[in-house]
């Protein structure tokens, strides 16, 4: 005689979160049961806190036509930091000026009284011959008047937010600093004793890297044209106006963005960094070049 067989309730799932939750759901992931306190609906089935947290760290940036992120050229943070800084300074320059610093005077209305952060921080050949190459760099930041400034900040305005979220914030960056250095390298080969300063050398650059950006992308350049045509009229025309700086950064803007937009997809990144580096090692050399011809004349 034998005794019959007997089987025991099979064990209930409980939420590995919840230990005193049963459950029959489980993350399509990981397969743990889930409550219904922790299931993150998905695109088929469930899934876990701690799935859906790693999916969320693993999912790749959204790349802009360029190579740059595109989510982060969205929020024009670094146009609104360059003009931020800018007007930081201006604010400086209004301190140690006052009335004569803001507003136009002698034979340009662009041009107010030189007070003394421009002469520090501006372009000036002996200066920068004499080891004060940082000037290379500050004098974007210098504006003679309130006009001055105010013309650069909304041209930067409009061409730094199209061009920072088709690059992306890194390389549109290092465009507006190589491109505003290029304009003012410029201006240190063909001048001796002249001041020259503001966003306009890197302005002009964008102009420039917005046509090819433009022609990359199928997008109408005449417009970009007419602008830089209009604005090379207005550099000529208007005393005071530093022609050269602007044709400097317009050409060293017109390369980088050549480089940029037309980098080949397979190696786009390198062959960008191999532009921009490229670009600032000529200007490097340049500036060199220059001081050596100025110390030995």
């Amino acid at each position: 005689m034998t005794e019959p067989q007997t089987t025991g309730s099979p064990t209930v799932p409980v939420c590995y979160r919840h230990p005193g939750r049963e459950t029959y759901v489980r993350c399509v992931r990981c397969n743990r049961p889930i409550c219904p306190d922790c299931m993150n609906a998905a695109s088929v089935g469930f899934q876990c806190p701690e799935c859906v947290a790693q999916g969320k760290r693993t999912v790749r940036q959204p790349q802009g036509a360029f190579g740059g992120s595109h989510r982060a050229g969205d929020r024009g943070y670094a146009t609104i930091t360059l003009i931020a800084v800018n007007v930081l300074v201006y604010v400086l320059i209004l301190v140690g000026g006052g009335l004569g610093a803001a507003i136009g005077s002698g034979s340009s209305f662009l041009a107010g009284a030189t007070t003394g952060l421009e002469l520090k921080l501006g372009v000036f050949s002996p200066a920068i011959a004499d080891g004060q190459y940082y000037r290379l760099i500050t004098a974007m930041f210098v504006h003679f008047s309130i006009l001055h400034i105010a013309m650069n900040m909304y041209v930067l305005w409009v061409l730094g937010r199209y061009l920072e979220r088709a690059l992306g914030p890194a390389r549109f960056v290092a465009l507006y600093f190589i491109a505003g250095i290029g304009g003012n390298v410029a201006c240190y080969l063909f001048t001796d004793r002249t001041l020259s300063g503001g966003a306009s050398t890197a302005v002009f650059g964008l102009f420039a890297a917005m046509f090819f950006v433009n022609r990359k992308l199928n997008l109408s350049s005449s417009s970009v044209v007419v602008l830089i045509v209009i604005n090379l009229v207005f550099s000529f025309l208007v005393p005071g106006i530093s022609i050269i700086g602007h044709i400097g950064g317009l050409i060293t803007g017109g390369v980088l963005g050549l480089g940029l937009a037309y980098a080949p997809r397979s190696a786009r990144t390198p062959v960008q960094i191999a532009v921009l580096g490229g670009v600032l090692l000529v200007l490097i050399l340049l500036t060199v070049g220059r001081t050596a011809q100025l110390l030995t004349a």
